[in-house]
């Protein structure tokens, strides 16, 4: 029973005219008879086997018993970060699995921003740096007590952030923001400037370089050569979930931990979450072809945001007694 359902899954998910057994034989690593075996009935997929074949063909297992529910769905997540080293393994393993899509013309990334998208965070400059040192502190016990002012992170790491900040900048993109998406960063560096964990003069440089980020997404938003939309909605409160759509299949992560993600590629779920983004896109304003009066009231109120924090921490500076 299970084996028939299996193989007509798999029959269903392969591209016209393809052969099942070589399918099979492929993905296992198998000779044409075994294969053959396999698909007439005659020998059954071990555990192991069924489950390469998932893998390889990009298979939602849970899908094929009767007895399954849409609410129960197979999921991936992303290895747990710590250190540094765990969080270069995490940007070289993301350029990895985004860069094969660079080339394609008929592929949509949607971003729902509940925060700045962490791959504009990833330049090399001290804002970038600052984002690291927050997501380790906050993962790693061992820099519990380390202030920013210490904090060195290495240029392998850098180098390997910079390479995917770069590739996501060029990808066919639509990300759906709020002015609050801006607020995470915000609250890290009033955090940790209170905390006395980054200097007075450093919590001012990340305020400039926050206001730099936002204006050159302002100006990435009206470039001709760049497949890039930004969408505003004031309704609905963003997660940070991507939404990767091609002709042929669906991804979809959607955070768990700070930087983890769950992922799946089930069919039902994706299909859900792809109405869900279009019911939000109804209800949000396309910035790149609203009037130029609309995208400055949008990218002012996020600039009144970062000034007013810029101006807390000066006049906190000014006022202090000790």
């Amino acid at each position: 029973m299970f084996q028939t359902e299996f193989l007509n899954h798999l029959k269903s998910e392969l591209p016209e005219n393809t052969s099942t057994i070589d399918a099979v034989a492929t993905a296992l690593d198998i000779s044409y008879d075994a294969a053959h075996r396999r698909v007439s009935l005659k020998s059954k997929f071990s555990l192991d086997e069924s489950i390469a074949l998932a893998k390889y063909y990009n298979l939602s297992l849970d899908r094929l018993f009767e007895t399954t529910a849409t609410e129960f769905v197979t999921i991936e997540k992303t290895k747990h970060i710590e250190t540094e080293n765990d969080l270069q393994l995490y940007f070289e393993d993301s350029y990895n699995s985004l860069f094969p899509l660079l080339k394609r013309i008929d592929i949509t990334i949607f971003y729902s921003a509940k925060d700045v998208p962490l791959f504009y965070n990833l330049n090399g400059d001290a804002l970038s740096r600052f984002k690291y040192y927050v997501w380790l502190k906050l993962l790693n016990p061992e820099l519990a007590n380390k202030s920013f002012e210490n904090f060195a992170p290495k240029p392998s790491l850098i180098e390997a952030g910079k390479k995917l900040g770069s590739l996501y900048y060029n990808l066919n993109t639509s990300e759906i923001w709020d002015i609050t998406s801006v607020n995470s960063t915000l609250k890290q560096i009033n955090f940790y400037y209170q905390a006395g964990q980054i200097k007075t003069k450093t919590a001012l440089n990340l305020c400039l370089l926050l206001k730099q980020l936002i204006e050159q997404i302002s100006t990435k938003l009206i470039a001709k050569d760049i497949e890039f939309k930004l969408y505003y909605n004031e309704l609905h409160l963003m997660n940070n979930h991507v939404l990767v759509s091609t002709p042929e299949s669906q991804l979809l992560y959607v955070p768990f931990t700070l930087l983890s993600y769950y992922k799946t590629s089930d069919d039902y779920t994706c299909k859900e979450a792809e109405t869900f983004l279009n019911k939000q896109l109804q209800n949000s304003k396309l910035l790149n072809t609203a009037g130029e009066k609309e995208r400055n009231t949008f990218f002012n109120k996020i600039y009144s945001k970062i000034d007013a924090l810029y101006n807390l921490i000066e006049a906190t500076q000014i006022l202090d007694f000790e």
